[in-house]
């Protein structure tokens, strides 16, 4: 089962550049009932192993824009730094459930955002000159946000890039690509050191990935990206409905409970 998530994983991640981290977790936690912090780190190692293999490509054609990049990490490194940490926290004190109802208002926010404007097209704003100073303090959550879901810096990170920004559209997805492998780079280390980390499940991942990285290459140009990443974007969606659909029934059934026995010992 691994290897065919792996694979389909990365599959679409190649056809639609929806990021693995997103995709990741949800799928490791409702359907192999990993536990949220495991599902993170491997999250966060599945992205950063993508993106090495994108990240070079984009150097070497000088997509990557350095200053604005440095900019971006001032306020990302520290962000995702602090995010593994409070992940850490919320496993240590036991609050599963709380956790995932976090992660599940995270996915059900990012696809939200998503569905809502990928039907607008990505402008550059004109008026953006100098507001890139602004980046670290907007790249500092997003940053947690990664840490804590390993979610966030694609999709976050462009639009910032657009309304900060001159960049053109491929500095963008080169300077944001580059970005989000060393997030993810730096999150999966603090996760592995942290000891939440499934090394023979990730290895599974990673051989079904490779398979589907190459075969999402091969069919990116057949197939339609746009109507692919909304429908993918409806499904996380619903998947983080469920996150947050069973931590209220765990939440709710301590109180059904309570008050059934006060109802009980009322009646006697």
């Amino acid at each position: 089962m691994p290897y065919v998530l792996g694979f389909v994983i990365a599959l679409f991640i190649a056809i639609t550049g929806v990021g693995a981290g997103t995709i990741t977790v949800p799928v490791l936690v409702l359907f192999l009932g990993v536990p949220a912090p495991i599902a993170v780190s491997i999250g966060l190692t599945f992205s950063a192993a993508v993106k090495l293999i994108l990240a070079p490509a984009q150097i070497v054609r000088g997509n990557v824009a350095w200053k604005t990049l440095a900019f971006m990490l001032a306020g990302g490194l520290p962000g995702v730094l602090i995010g593994s940490l409070l992940l850490r926290r919320l496993a240590l004190s036991g609050e599963q459930t709380y956790l995932n109802a976090v992660l599940g208002a995270i996915l059900v926010t990012t696809a939200s955002w998503q569905i809502f404007f990928s039907f607008r097209p990505m402008v550059r704003n004109e008026r953006a000159t100098n507001r890139q100073r602004w980046l670290p303090w907007l790249m500092l959550p997003v940053g947690a946000e990664v840490g804590f879901s390993s979610a966030g810096a694609g999709a976050l990170g462009s639009a910032a890039l657009l309304g900060l920004t001159e960049l053109t559209p491929a500095q963008v997805v080169g300077t944001d690509i580059l970005f989000g492998f060393i997030l993810s780079l730096v999150g999966s280390g603090a996760h592995w050191s942290f000891g939440t980390a499934s090394q023979p499940l990730l290895l599974q991942l990673l051989a079904g990935g490779l398979v589907g990285a190459v075969s999402g290459a091969v069919l990116s140009g057949h197939i339609p990206r746009r109507p692919l990443r909304l429908v993918l974007w409806v499904w996380l969606l619903i998947l983080g409905g469920q996150f947050l659909f069973n931590s209220y029934v765990v939440w709710a059934a301590p109180q059904r409970l309570t008050i059934g026995q006060g109802t009980a010992v009322r009646g006697r």
